[in-house]
């Protein structure tokens, strides 16, 4: 996604699992490098994580 995404739009590098398909790459982007998964951001579940992470990219 080189122009980036919109809040709440799913990454097009999740697979159906919600693995990342550029994980180990060198095209993997460093904002996803620099990320660490946290349960405030995340919550427990893939529904949750998808609600926080989208209101806070809502709120920037």
């Amino acid at each position: 996604m080189p122009n980036g995404k919109a809040a709440g739009e799913r990454c097009i590098q999740l697979d159906e699992n919600n693995l990342c398909k550029l994980f180990n790459q060198p095209e993997r982007p460093q904002v996803c490098l620099q990320f660490k998964a946290m349960e405030d951001v995340c919550g427990d579940s893939n529904e949750a994580a998808m609600q926080i992470i989208t209101e806070l990219e809502m709120l920037t």
